[in-house]
């Protein structure tokens, strides 16, 4: 089903405004020191409703509390927060060591109109000043997707350097947003051992020990994959236009055997690695996890084969999720409702990998939905024995669908979510194992 939505307002939506997204990817970074220029309560607020809802994380000793802010007030409204940013850019400088400092402005320094970029300029003059950089993220200018973007894009514009040759084997990583993806730390880790079975060298950028260094390292890819069906294909369609890489979309983290052998052949024929080399590393990755598989077969016949399923969740894991549980474990979709914010343009495309994507002659409903009390309407009217969700509908589940649930899409208050990931030839595996523990419980 697809349509444009314009609500005037949301119940319980599924993401920060955009401060928050970049926030949360400033915070993802190693030595990346985030400068607040908003409200007292933004920085504490995004801790909360961000980390905590992204499977109960702590922030980084730069986070909550303890990362800088200016605290506008109603003076700063009248006369300008201009100043009070020179100070606190200046104090954050002295106190708090790091090797990239990034202003976000939140929404009165965009209403007001604070010139930060000139600010910036002031305060560089005749001194040999950290890297400082500048992401106007008020939270009108769009949701934690975009605050994501508009971050890449200032680092784009304001930061990177003309290479001067590539680097053999590089690749990027985008379209995981850091909290918003519940297994960003996981999948990312994941990907680069992947990768690195065809002798690649993933650029995370995040999880790095140096945040800076790994931006800097973003020219000189051979190649930027894109996770996701739309967030970071703005980034990559500017890094190729800028710097000359070529970049790939993957709709979402591969899940399981199929999706990532997928996914390493399309990278080798990007990078002109021999499919026989690409071979050898299918067949072996494939061997040992579907060995894995078998162990769990039983418990799959028992509570999970051919069971309708439902899955809410952001685009780039309810497609590699839906095809996973359909694909490779023989259950049967009945709904899918996506809940990030794809635009128009991406919905079709999104749609057609969740069905015509499918080895199975039940495909799914899709929808796209953002308001909680709509997707709890919406999934009343299907018929399924899990559901593959957010922690909203953990109750839901099982008192008004009788369903067994798994939060694997923000927010998720009831799971501890670090280095958990469903990505790669094992992850299916790990997924298996997660489900099927809620099934069993019964039993015990």
């Amino acid at each position: 089903m697809l349509a444009e939505k314009e609500y005037t307002f949301l119940e319980a939506p599924r993401y920060s405004c955009a401060l928050g997204g970049a926030y949360m990817t400033v915070l993802g970074m190693e030595k990346v020191v985030p400068i607040l220029h908003a409200g007292g309560g933004c920085g504490i607020l995004q801790t909360m409703g961000m980390a905590f809802a992204g499977g109960f994380n702590s922030v980084t000793p730069l986070g909550g509390n303890a990362t800088p802010c200016t605290a506008l007030l109603e003076k700063h409204v009248v006369f300008g927060g201009e100043e009070k940013l020179k100070e606190q850019i200046r104090s954050t400088v002295k106190i708090m060591k790091g090797e990239l400092y990034v202003i976000l402005s939140g929404c009165i320094p965009s209403i007001i109109g604070d010139d930060v970029d000139s600010v910036i300029q002031d305060i560089r003059k005749g001194t040999d000043f950290p890297a400082l950089i500048h992401a106007k993220t008020p939270g009108f200018a769009g949701n934690s997707y975009d605050g994501y973007e508009i971050f890449f894009d200032a680092v784009i514009k304001q930061l990177l350097e003309e290479p001067g040759r590539k680097e053999k084997g590089l690749v990027n990583i985008l379209g995981i947003v850091p909290a918003q993806h519940l297994f960003w730390k996981g999948d990312l880790l994941k990907i680069k051992e992947v990768l690195g079975k065809l002798g690649l060298k993933a650029n995370l950028i995040f999880l790095e020990f140096s945040g800076l260094a790994a931006l800097k390292k973003i020219p000189f890819a051979e190649l930027t994959i894109v996770l996701s069906p739309w967030v970071g294909i703005k980034n990559a369609k500017n890094i190729k236009e800028r710097f000359g890489v070529p970049y790939i979309v993957f709709p979402g983290v591969p899940i399981g055997p199929k999706q990532t052998s997928e996914f390493l052949y399309r990278v080798a024929e990007q990078l002109d690695i021999p499919e026989e080399s690409v071979d050898r590393v299918v067949a072996e990755e494939e061997r040992f996890a579907y060995r894995q598989f078998e162990r769990l077969a039983d418990g799959l016949v028992i509570f999970g084969a051919n069971s309708p399923v439902a899955v809410a969740a952001d685009s780039n894991i309810a497609i590699s999720l839906t095809k996973f549980l359909t694909n490779e474990c023989g259950m049967l979709p009945m709904v899918v409702i996506i809940t990030d914010t794809p635009p128009i343009e991406s919905q079709e495309s999104i749609a057609t990998e969740l069905t015509e994507g499918l080895d199975s002659v039940i495909k799914p409903e899709v929808h796209f939905e953002t308001d909680s009390y709509k997707i709890r309407e919406i999934l009343g009217r299907y018929k399924f024995v899990t559901i593959y969700a957010s922690s909203q509908e953990k109750y839901l589940a099982q008192n008004e669908w009788q369903a067994l649930h798994l939060s694997v899409s923000f927010p998720s208050w009831d799971r501890v979510i670090v280095e958990r990931s469903y990505a790669g030839y094992r992850g299916g595996i790990v997924l298996l194992e997660d489900i099927l523990s809620k099934a069993v419980v019964p039993f015990v």
